[in-house]
């Protein structure tokens, strides 16, 4: 029977689908056909193929009439990682291989000229798609073997080239083979960058009480926060420590986390599940592809999915491209981000924490903590630069704060400052908390809920309601900004429950000190004392 099936992957962002790649190969007129709605780097498979299987003292069978269709033909396919499905089709085709050996097996590897099995990007997600829709065993490049293990459910065989693919195939002793050269991958060279990140704590900052409490409830929810402030007074500081009381990703966290890491090629051999939230603060120069993620081909993640469950910081957000900027607005809403192309959409995870930062004029200096003003800035420069701290996105910032600069009396020495520890132990109570409560529902944390499944499920008292509803009455605040606060509010009441005890929702209290957070008007003292309490 000259006819075989192989299966592979096909990857529209971090979504897969299950490729069957069918190879006859029949007397006719000698050649090589491939249909199924290829991209140019899959239709020169078939020379990559061609080469390493007789550079693996296999047969290619070049006196016959070969035919490879990649189904569902209308799904537009891309990417090297097809080659080892369609080498092995195309011998098990040609009667080199078992066709049976072949069943519920997904193979993913680019080759080499030599016969040589080349890691790709992507395999996590490829093996998850893979999974869910019934396969059981995976045929991976030797380096990326751990990498695939991740997934639970699946036998995973970890190969260094087609010769020793087709031994196990056959039953046969898998020869030895050398390795293969790795994947270029995205990552730098070793330097002192996101691990200085390590060495930070949140009680080497002095002072900043009110800015503290609002991290510790933006970090508790998910919020996104806005700091602001004149230079130098500590926002990139306290923005850089956010990470450090976030506790570490659940499972199902981690492994979207690791697969969308995987997806943009960042992922080396031997690294693991990433359990870390991360962190990342890319240049205002970034442009809106490096952020929001796209790029000529695949669609690749932007930083917003790479820091999906954790924080993405933007320093100086106002000098950032206008398009950047107003690209944030979707995944502030949704959670994700939705990348279209003429003949493709791609969805992508972007549940981090937005952080964003600016000083109060282009100099910096324009301030009144200190009772004086030495901002040079002419007034045209400062009208173009509060322009671009965008309306529709300030709105859907939860928490906003002004970082000033440091007192006398807030440096003092003895005064006992929190660790990043502590403030963990908090947020990490209260996200657990939540995740009771939200069991079953799809979301994990307060700022996810939807604002009518909140008022249904989750209302707030008569008398907490009626303030809400004042401020939107006055105009004060925009019915975005009723949910939004709504949604503080039980983050401040899951806080005040850790560390005061009981188990009650949002009141009276706990949206006056949500509309303050969200005004970025300045908190009560009492309020910080039973707030950060530990």
């Amino acid at each position: 029977m000259p006819f075989a099936t192989a299966h592979a992957v096909s990857l529209h962002g971090a979504l897969g689908h299950l490729v069957d790649v069918q190879a006859d190969v029949s007397p006719g007129q000698a050649g090589l056909a491939m249909v199924g709605r290829l991209d140019l780097s899959l239709r020169e498979a078939g020379d990559r193929c061609r080469m390493a299987i007789a550079n693996s003292d296999l047969v290619w069978p070049a006196t016959k009439r070969t035919t490879l269709l990649l189904s569902p033909a209308d799904l537009h396919k891309r990417g090297p990682h097809f080659d080892l499905a369609i080498a092995v089709a195309v011998l098990a085709a040609d009667g080199q291989l078992p066709p049976e050996a072949l069943r519920d097996t997904v193979f993913i590897g680019e080759l080499t000229l030599a016969g040589g099995l080349r890691a790709v990007p992507g395999v996590l997600p490829m093996v998850l798609a893979a999974v869910d829709r019934g396969i059981r065993h995976v045929v991976v490049p030797e380096p990326q073997a751990q990498e695939a293990a991740m997934v639970p459910g699946v036998a995973v065989l970890g190969m260094r080239s087609l010769l020793q693919v087709v031994a196990e195939l056959r039953g046969e002793v898998v020869p030895t083979a050398p390795p293969v050269a790795p994947m270029s991958g995205t990552r730098l060279l070793a330097w002192r960058g996101a691990d200085r990140l390590d060495d930070v704590d949140l009680a080497d900052l002095h002072g900043m009480a009110d800015a503290k409490y609002a991290v510790e409830v933006a970090a508790a929810g998910g919020h996104p926060l806005h700091l602001s402030g004149p230079k130098g007074s500590g926002k990139t500081s306290l923005a850089e420590r956010i990470v450090t009381v976030l506790p570490d990703l659940g499972p199902e966290e981690a492994l979207e986390l690791t697969a969308v890491h995987s997806l943009a090629g960042a992922l080396e051999p031997g690294d693991g599940l990433i359990t870390r939230p991360p962190f990342s603060a890319p240049h205002h120069d970034a442009s809106k592809t490096s952020i929001v993620g796209g790029g000529s081909g695949q669609v690749r993640p932007g930083e917003l999915s790479r820091t999906h469950g954790g924080v993405l910081f933007l320093d100086e957000w106002p000098l950032f491209r206008s398009d950047v900027i107003d690209a944030l607005r979707q995944p502030l809403e949704s959670g994700e981000i939705t990348v279209a192309r003429s003949d493709e959409s791609v969805t992508l995870p972007a549940r981090g924490m937005l952080v964003l930062a600016c000083n109060p004029c282009p100099c910096g200096d324009y301030s009144d903590d200190r009772g004086q003003n030495r901002c040079s800035c002419r007034a045209v420069e400062l009208r173009d630069y509060r322009r671009r701290m965008r309306a529709p996105i300030a709105d859907r910032l939860d928490i906003s704060r002004h970082v000033g600069p440091l007192r006398p009396h807030d440096h003092d020495r003895f005064s006992r400052l929190e660790s990043s520890a502590e403030v963990r132990g908090r947020v990490a109570a209260a996200r657990a908390r939540q995740a009771e409560r939200y069991a079953g529902c799809g979301w994990r944390l307060n700022s996810q809920v939807p604002g009518p499944v909140l008022r249904d499920r989750w209302p707030l008292p008569a008398g907490a309601q009626r303030l809400l509803d004042d401020r939107l009455y006055e105009g004060r605040l925009s019915s975005r900004g009723a949910v939004r606060v709504h949604r503080l509010a039980w983050t401040i009441a899951d806080l005040r429950a850790v560390t005061a005890g009981g188990d009650v929702g949002p009141d009276r209290d706990e949206v006056d000190v949500a509309l303050r957070l969200r005004a970025g008007d300045a908190l009560m003292v009492h309020t910080l004392e039973r707030g950060m309490a530990g």
